[in-house]
């Protein structure tokens, strides 16, 4: 005998309680119950890296620094697929005439030149480094930087990288989001807590990863956090 609830029956209760969890609960994961053909999609695999400071650089920077002809040498593949760290670095030098020594290329190369620091880091500098979307650098401001080749000063390309989450479009359709959009992360830890305005990046080389900088990452103390999630 099927029990009755207000005029449902224990399947379709059953069904409505995993629908609501879904909806609430996004990652928590739940399977297909065979009887009443309802299936739940399971959470995707969520990393969540802190992105330490690092530089970008075109062909033209690069041989300035290393010499002609100099190409990056990987010294470590990073998550998000074709990217790595590199094993050259260059010190950076502030308005201040304070340095920051072995900061790390991360390649490939690019069309553009960028230095991406945390809060702290581009204090320490003396540099009033804007929080920007990575290639939006214009207007920003710049600093000096030095390899074992000789030294090249920027003219713009400092700055604080917003926060963001790469996704593939399936991963997207999951969260109900789309390119563009802001997410908000949950960190549980000791001292956890919310980060808003999470920028959505989508597309088919993506994969699932948010990148904090090492203020963000520390200040939620997300190395010893035992969950974390995303809410649209």
């Amino acid at each position: 005998m099927v029990s009755q609830v207000n005029g449902l029956n224990r399947e379709a209760v059953e069904a409505l309680v995993r629908r609501a969890l879904y909806n609430y609960l996004p990652d928590v994961r739940t399977d297909r119950n065979e009887r009443t053909e309802i299936e739940v999609p399971s959470a995707p695999r969520l990393v969540v890296n802190i992105s330490a400071r690092h530089i970008h650089l075109n062909q033209e920077a690069l041989e300035i620094l290393f010499g002609k002809g100099s190409e990056l040498t990987v010294q470590k593949e990073l998550y998000q697929e074709g990217a790595f760290a590199a094993e050259q670095t260059v010190t950076l030098f502030g308005p201040r005439k304070q340095m920051i020594a072995n900061v790390r290329i991360l390649g490939p190369l690019r069309d553009h030149c960028q230095v991406e620091l945390a809060f702290t880091e581009a204090r320490f500098l003396g540099i009033d480094a804007p929080v920007r979307h990575s290639g939006h650098i214009e207007g920003t401001p710049g600093c000096y930087m030095v390899g074992p080749a000789g030294g090249l000063e920027l003219e713009q390309g400092v700055i604080r990288a917003a926060r963001h989450v790469h996704m593939l479009p399936s991963e997207a359709k999951y969260y109900g989001v789309q390119k563009g959009d802001l997410m908000r992360l949950v960190v549980e830890s000791e001292q956890g807590g919310v980060l808003e305005g999470i920028l959505c990046r989508v597309s088919d080389k993506e994969r699932l990863e948010v990148h904090l900088d090492t203020d963000e990452g520390n200040g939620l103390d997300l190395v010893h956090a035992s969950k974390v999630y995303l809410e649209k």
